[in-house]
């Protein structure tokens, strides 16, 4: 008699597994203690004081829902990147809202195209809604554009996923490129344009918020956990036509916002001068981290993000050696899940203190490799 399982098929048949090992299991797991935490692309500069005003403010309202409507900071975003509220859907996080958009439109046993090693949490959710992922290589740590629309036709997918600037990597395109490729896509495929990263990538390589608004097959996805400094506050959105946006409702959590961070990012899109000061520093940190690297002998690549990819030289084995290696001096860095790009470490931007602790570990950890 075959054994009972109370889940579906699909879900049986999954591993159980998470897309990424946080640092807290970490220690738990190894007994160490995370003294740089410079591996999850956080913001370690944080919030703006503004910010943390606003949400210290909220507290003493968390007993309520959030607008289950988003209605406030709809208008506040709409304003901010010239478009309208109808263009706008609001989610606990880019996660959040990639999660909701394979559910939108994908079925068991469709192709989804993505890049080979791109953001696994995609991937994750693809998985999740039994999607069958067709991937694609990067080219010279880029996403490969041709590849990537190759896939599409050949496959005739009906989602494809890109994310600019790029994680892991650190790469990007220029928005004509990217337009380029979007004005070659059939009508039929849902493409998600994830701009995580967008405020600390060059202007040109985003396209005007209008050039895409108005096109039902672009999702555009953005979050205040990287620039804006807060990750934990979980708060994503989604630009897009409005038929697009509008079916986000139909399946969304419509009380999953919190209201402090709904406050929080309110507060953070009136404090602009507070974002242009973190993004300064964050490009700060990424000379520094470059330049720690090339002077061990590693090699930075050029990066658009708030962490730089590092070119180790050798294979995974050897960047893995290294990762753990840190963690033993309480640096926390992760890198790249798959081949070619797993010759790499991965080091998130952060406060001084923290790159001296990598300044100081690195080399030893290198001698004793």
């Amino acid at each position: 008699m075959p054994a009972f399982s109370r889940f579906t098929p699909l879900v049986s048949a999954l591993p159980a597994t998470v897309p990424f090992v946080g640092p807290e299991a970490i220690e738990r797991n190894r007994g160490l203690t995370v003294k740089a935490r410079i591996g999850a692309n956080e913001n370690g500069f944080g919030p703006a004081p503004s910010v943390i005003e606003a949400m210290c403010a909220a507290a003493g309202e968390t007993w309520k829902y959030a607008d289950p409507e988003n209605f406030e900071l709809k208008q506040a975003l709409a304003a901010h990147l010239g478009c309208k509220p109808e263009n706008i859907a609001v989610g606990e996080g880019i996660d959040c809202l990639l999660g909701l958009i394979v559910r939108m439109v994908i079925d068991p046993g469709l192709p989804v195209v993505t890049s080979f090693g791109a953001y696994p949490t995609f991937n994750f959710h693809v998985a999740g809604h039994g999607g069958r992922l067709v991937t694609v290589p990067y080219v010279d740590d880029r996403e490969n554009l041709d590849g990537l629309l190759e896939a599409v036709r050949r496959e005739n997918a009906p989602l494809v996923y890109f994310a600019n600037p790029d994680n892991p990597m650190g790469s990007w395109w220029d928005a004509g490129s990217i337009l380029a490729f979007i004005d070659a896509l059939p009508e039929t495929t849902l493409m998600i344009l994830d701009e995580a990263y967008c405020e600390t990538g060059p202007a040109n390589a985003m396209p005007a918020i209008s050039a895409l608004v108005g096109r039902p097959n672009i999702i555009r996805t953005r979050t205040f956990s990287k620039a804006y400094g807060m990750a934990g506050s979980r708060v994503g959105y989604a630009i897009t036509a409005p038929g697009t946006a509008q079916a986000f409702d139909k399946i969304r959590n419509h009380f999953g916002m919190n209201r402090i961070g709904v406050s929080a990012a309110l507060a953070a899109l009136k404090d602009q001068a507070y974002l242009s000061e973190v993004i300064g520093r964050i490009k700060v940190s990424r000379e520094r981290i470059a330049g720690i690297a090339t002077a061990n002998g590693l090699k930075p690549l050029a990066s658009a993000t708030n962490f730089v990819a590092i070119d180790c030289g050798r294979d995974g084995a050897y960047a893995r050696s290294i990762v753990d290696g840190l963690m033993e001096h309480g640096v926390f860095i992760r890198m790249p899940g798959v081949a070619p790009l797993n010759r790499c470490i991965r080091v998130s931007t952060g406060p001084e203190s923290d790159m001296r602790l990598l300044e100081e570990a690195l080399p030893k950890v290198l001698k004793g490799i």
